[in-house]
């Protein structure tokens, strides 16, 4: 046998099996539906965390086994195929096809370029705060990074990185983290917010104004944020910008296509902003732009590009993850590990630094085994207790949630992360090294500075 058949991954693969079946055929909880998910929860996070499969083929084994076995109905394991995020990514892949064929990635980022200069400081910086800007105006984090990453895939090209090597992966890591972990500091930016302030009404009619929310946490969570974002990715990823000759000239006038994608991208940004005059779902924006670039009056996405070039394998994995976090949910597994959390956290009155930091990490770890939108879903309905046992607010408990669940470790817990790995065509394991560290830099440097600022505007 070769070493490359007994690789380290291939063992953990082998033992994430073993240890999922075993959990089958003697269950450590009661046997029923959290049994089963059980299971099935430690072979699909195994699975999608190692890598030993293809994202999309670990989620449609998790669609055979969790229908073969009952483990929840059809309705709930398929439930991502009805998710509006997953529309929103089909329209935002249609999208994405036109901007490179027609050349309009390559113009715009031809035109950032010479705005954010030549160095790569400026150009991971501008990425960054780009997404960041983007966070105020448009409310879909996916949105946001579907349309930046061809963008930032064009100018990585502009700059000469080749695909796979340190720029590229620091470029498209700016825009895509540099969109979605910042965010989770303005309210209406990302879902888990959204979820969380939902639950939060229904339960305790607490309803955080847009800008109560922004105060608490964007001082810390976006601005501090965004710069250790900035300094990790330069210190990960160091390159220097190697322009070809040929993108020096200047580019001539814009082709018909350009024009007409520019005017489809004009119009869908503009409903996606004045989403709270009309009220329709960024999704149903998003998925008629991409319907519009597919009509054959129009041509901007042609019949073969279409099926050529349209990643169907994150649809399918996008797919599974939002049906994973149904399964957890309809199987009353996701509040049996917070219940089981709660039993072991060391919450006690007067220690507030501690309990702090421990409602964080809580949420963190539930945003792991589940993913994002699920820990508000969890835990929220555990506030009280959890203030009860802490001697804190239930206000101040249930926003720790989002010190938490803006820690994210693995691709499978967002949509948003997925999009980076799978558009960006950057490796899952640099994707998971910078989120370590990020949640390391967070958890030394963040977190106690994020106590202290909610210390002194009175949270804590």
């Amino acid at each position: 046998m070769t070493k490359s058949m007994i690789s380290p991954t291939r063992v953990i693969a082998a033992l994430v099996l073993l240890f999922a079946i075993g959990i089958a055929f003697f269950p450590p909880v009661e046997p029923g539906p959290a049994a089963k998910a059980l299971a099935l929860t430690v072979f699909t996070i195994g699975f999608w965390a190692t890598g030993i499969l293809p994202e999309y083929l670990t989620a449609l084994v998790f669609f055979t086994l969790a229908m073969l076995f009952s483990v929840s109905p059809a309705g709930t394991i398929f439930s991502g195929f009805q998710s509006s995020v997953f529309w929103l990514v089909f329209g935002g892949l249609i999208l994405g096809v036109a901007i490179k064929r027609t050349g309009l990635g390559e113009r715009i980022a031809n035109h950032l370029s010479a705005r954010f200069g030549r160095t790569y400081v400026r150009i991971i910086t501008g990425m960054v705060t780009i997404g960041l800007a983007l966070s105020f105006i448009m409310p879909s984090a996916v949105g946001r990074i579907v349309l930046l990453l061809p963008i930032a895939n064009a100018m990585a090209g502009r700059f000469g990185f080749e695909p796979g090597s340190q720029g590229r992966t620091g470029i498209v890591l700016a825009a895509g983290f540099g969109s979605f972990f910042p965010a989770f500091a303005i309210l209406p930016a990302n879902v888990p917010n959204l979820v969380l302030t939902g639950a939060a009404e229904t339960l305790y009619h607490f309803t955080p104004a847009y800008g109560e929310y922004l105060l608490l946490h964007f001082p810390v969570l976006g601005i501090l944020k965004s710069i250790i974002i900035i300094a990790l990715i330069l210190l990960l990823y160091p390159d220097r910008p190697r322009v070809p000759a040929a993108a020096e000239a200047a580019q001539g006038a814009m082709t018909a296509d350009e024009k007409l994608l520019a005017w489809v991208l004009v119009m869908t940004i503009s409903f996606w902003v004045s989403d709270f005059m009309h009220h329709i779902s960024p999704a149903w924006i998003g998925l008629a732009a991409g319907i519009v670039c597919l009509l054959p009056v129009v041509g901007l996405v042609s019949r073969e590009s279409f099926t050529r070039e349209i990643n169907y394998g994150t649809l399918f994995f996008l797919a599974g993850i939002i049906g994973f976090g149904g399964m957890l949910s309809h199987s009353g597994l996701g509040n049996m590990l917070a219940q089981a959390l709660l039993a072991v956290l060391p919450l006690e009155p007067g220690k507030d630094l501690l309990n702090f930091a421990s409602l964080s990490i809580t949420a963190m770890f539930i945003g792991i085994v589940a993913n994002l939108p699920s820990v508000p879903a969890v835990l929220t309905p555990l506030a009280g207790e959890m203030a009860k046992a802490a001697g804190m607010s239930v206000e101040s408990v249930l926003m720790t949630q989002v010190v938490g669940f803006s820690l994210v470790l693995l691709p499978y817990q967002a949509p948003p992360m997925v999009l980076t790995v799978q558009l960006g065509g950057v490796k899952t394991s640099a994707v998971v090294k910078f989120c370590a560290l990020l949640i390391v830099s967070t958890l030394i440097i963040l977190l106690p500075l994020d106590f202290l600022w909610w210390r002194l505007i009175g949270w804590i």
